[in-house]
């Protein structure tokens, strides 16, 4: 028998060896596939109209069976290419986009660049060549005056209005840049609008109305909005240095984790460019008065949107900044600044400068400028209810109970929990991991329940089965 038996299994491997060779000659006499790398590109173009559109195209001859068709847009800040698929199909083609401005705002002095790939029905990919544009804003005739770092673009007024703004532009990147020990070599690109129109136009829709100046670090772009005949005002003084040290500050901080709070940037921008004056001193002084102090979490993302919120959050953080500098030294706020760029949290960042975290420096700057704690807003920790007899408190004293003929929703009689436990946490006492087996057991229960009804089901299912013509859930198996 076991004679016989091997005779069969050579038999079979025969077999098989002979259907592997006869299937690899014929896959040689078919055609063979045309991978859709297989694309020859052409020269790729991009056009802009400010305000409207801008439309890429690419001439293109592609061989092969087309799965899909793609843009690569590759915009200043992003974690990668913002992919869009567009029409395409084989034989010589020229694939186009348009990015429509009407539903998406973009800056002027944005730098895109756009490639195309396409996928073949076989997976393979072919990408074509890259075409970058500078999205421009040209309804004005720019003139341009450059220093070491900065590149100053107005179209009214004097050469001596273009040659102050570049002047007050460079004094401003060297402070903040021997300051904190960075190196600015890389070029900054400084428009001056002289109308409120055209200004707010090119920031976009959603501009704040109190906004005199902006400063982009992913464009290396700072936008303000300065009028000839105001070019000698002393709040020019101001607000150029407060923008460009934002760039300045965002190279100090760079990197791919975390950016500190809005406040430490915002209230470095003051503090450098004018100083705790006595108009924000004035401001922290009387909120702290009447309590509508800002905590500084709350200021660590989006400032208040309202006109009179908005200017105290700036005051708040050059308050903060001054506090800082005060108790720890202007070497401590430069060591606190650097650290971001290791990718530190805000509280290893404040222990490692100042040895706090930030609540603790939050508590200290409050105390410093007279103020109380804060007022907590939005949802509130409902009030701790009663407990299960026979549960302690975290003072070990019995559970509360209600008081005869209340409802289950009544206020406890006994004591509230105190905070050595959470609000309607019980802390167990002689019962210790009730809780666990309480919930051990329900759990059991679902199990024990859900077996019985699976079962149920199966011996319906088999009597039904056991019946001539009996309905079911399908066609039923044939009868053998």
């Amino acid at each position: 028998m076991g004679g016989v038996a091997q005779q069969r299994r050579l038999a079979g491997g025969a077999r098989l060896a002979g259907f592997a060779l006869a299937l690899l000659w014929l896959l040689t006499l078919a055609p063979a596939a045309v991978r859709a790398a297989d694309v020859d590109w052409g020269e790729p173009t991009a056009t802009a109209t400010f305000g409207q559109r801008i439309d890429f195209s690419q001439p293109a001859t592609i061989a092969g069976d087309v799965r899909r068709v793609e843009i690569l847009l590759d915009l200043p800040g992003g974690i990668g290419p913002l992919v869009v698929e567009v029409p395409g199909r084989s034989g010589a083609t020229t694939l186009r986009h348009s990015l429509l401005l009407e539903d998406a705002h973009l800056l002027p002095n944005t730098t895109i660049t756009a490639r195309w790939r396409v996928i073949g029905e076989d997976g393979s990919e072919a990408v074509g060549p890259p075409a970058t544009i500078r999205y421009a804003d040209t309804r004005f005739e720019w003139r341009t005056r450059e220093g070491d770092v900065v590149r100053v673009h107005w179209y009214e007024g004097s050469d001596e209005f273009g040659q102050r703004a570049l002047d007050i532009g460079e004094r401003a990147v060297r402070e903040t840049a021997e300051l904190l020990g960075v190196t600015e070599d890389e070029p900054v690109d400084f428009f001056v609008y002289a109308g409120e129109d055209e200004f707010y136009d090119a920031l976009g829709p959603g501009t704040r109305e109190n906004v005199g100046g902006q400063a982009n670090a992913d464009l290396r772009t700072l936008f303000a909005l300065i009028e000839p005949g105001e070019i000698d005002d002393p709040w020019v003084e101001v607000v150029i240095p407060h923008e460009l040290v934002h760039l300045v500050f965002d190279t100090a901080v760079d990197n791919p984790y975390h950016f500190p709070p809005r406040w430490l940037n915002e209230g470095l921008a003051v503090y450098l460019s004018q100083a705790y004056d006595v108009a924000d001193r004035s401001a922290v002084e009387q909120a702290a008065r009447d309590g509508s102090l800002i905590p500084l979490e709350g200021l660590s993302g989006q400032f208040p949107t309202t006109r009179e919120r908005f200017f105290l959050a700036y005051a708040e953080s050059v308050s903060a900044v001054d506090f800082l500098i005060r108790q720890h030294g202007r070497d401590a706020l430069v060591q606190l600044v650097r650290s971001y760029a290791t990718g530190l949290t805000d509280d290893e960042a404040f222990e490692r400068a100042i040895g706090m975290d930030v609540t603790a420096f939050d508590a200290a700057w409050r105390e410093d400028v007279g103020a109380g704690e804060p007022t907590a807003y939005g949802p509130q920790s409902a009030p701790p209810g009663p407990l299960p007899e026979g549960w302690t408190t975290a003072e070990g004293s019995a559970a509360p109970t209600l008081a005869p003929g209340s409802p289950a929703t009544a206020e406890p009689v006994a004591p509230a929990p105190t905070d050595a436990a959470a609000p309607g946490v019980p802390v167990h006492g002689d019962n210790p991991g009730g809780s666990e087996f309480l919930g051990l057991g329900l759990l059991l229960a679902i199990a024990a329940a859900a077996v019985v009804v699976l079962r149920r089901r199966r011996r319906t299912a088999a009597a039904r089965a056991a019946q001539p013509g009996a309905p079911g859930d399908g066609p039923s198996a044939p009868r053998r």
